[in-house]
């Protein structure tokens, strides 16, 4: 009984404010002067990332983009000259848009944005599952993954999806993500992402619920806190960074986005959250980031 409330406790006292403020002392913290500061890189440089990873990822799942081509010519031609080098490629190889993909999403990623990222055994002592640089490398000030979840604004319910869930991301403005793929939370999202669902099209991604996702960036809640660590090797070498979705997002790349409005009653645009690198991280090098930024 007592071990169950200890850990229980080890999951929640992050969102206990007496514990952090009593605690921030002994904790790496990082300072910005005011909201609009909290950028290390643009938003233009976060979308741009986004849409390059998106559009790969929408071509090389060609097999399922019919509905799209049937529905919506002019995305057909958008992509017409992709679509002409994907055929090209196809007679030559034998490939068949009704097969698999040509790569995977790790693979994708690789050859898009030179590097690939997976989770595994964090190196952290007890920490669980980390998330790690496989292939290639990430230069600094690059977007390396993305935190997803059910987006909460402040007054919406979230307190029975809180209980015991350690992955619950709190934005400087207090709007919440939850980023768990068990339980409520995991229910939460799928009841979310199919009343959004636009005929055919999905408006979100739910493939980060399962082991094999789709946009191979959707495991930043799998990102692990340095601050007790000493180590050098282990301080922080990523930090988050808010996103809102402009409202003139390709409406067939959306299927990638690992967020969703638990409310649409209230038009908001759509909260992300992207982890960008604070330095050069390495082929076999975990990502760790900082739980606290101080808002001045």
């Amino acid at each position: 009984m007592l071990r169950a409330l200890l850990r229980r406790w080890a999951s929640y006292r992050y969102r206990f404010v007496p514990w952090v403020a009593l605690h921030l002392k002994r904790r790496t913290i990082r300072y910005v002067p005011e909201k609009s500061k909290d950028k290390v890189i643009s938003d233009e440089d976060v979308l741009e990332t986004l849409l390059k990873i998106f559009k790969a990822l929408f071509i090389n799942d060609f097999s399922r983009q019919m509905d799209f081509f049937a529905l919506l010519p002019e995305v057909k031609s958008k992509y017409l000259e992709l679509l002409t080098i994907q055929f090209k490629r196809s007679k030559t190889t034998g490939y068949n848009h009704q097969s698999q993909n040509i790569f995977n999403p790790e693979e994708v990623l690789f050859n898009t944005l030179g590097f690939s990222i997976t989770r595994d055994q964090s190196s952290l002592i007890s920490a669980g599952t980390g998330v790690f640089v496989t292939k290639g490398f990430v230069p600094k000030g690059a977007v390396v993954s993305m935190y997803p979840g059910t987006v909460y604004q402040k007054y919406e319910p979230i307190f029975f999806q809180s209980i015991g869930n350690p992955f619950i991301f709190r934005c400087i403005d207090g709007v919440l993500i939850d980023g768990n793929d068990k339980g409520i939370s995991k229910a939460v999202y799928r009841s979310c992402s199919k009343r959004d669902q636009f005929g055919p099209f999905q408006m979100s991604d739910i493939t980060w619920l399962t082991p094999a996702v789709q946009n191979p960036m959707a495991v930043g809640q799998y990102v692990n806190n340095c601050s007790h660590s000493k180590l050098k090797d282990k301080a922080a070498n990523v930090c988050y960074q808010e996103f809102d979705v402009p409202e003139y997002f390709p409406i067939e790349l959306k299927q990638y986005l690992p967020n969703i409005t638990y409310s649409h009653d209230i038009p908001v645009p759509l909260r992300c959250v992207v982890l960008v690198t604070l330095r050069e991280i390495k082929q076999g090098e975990e990502l760790f980031s900082n739980y606290y930024t101080i808002v001045n």
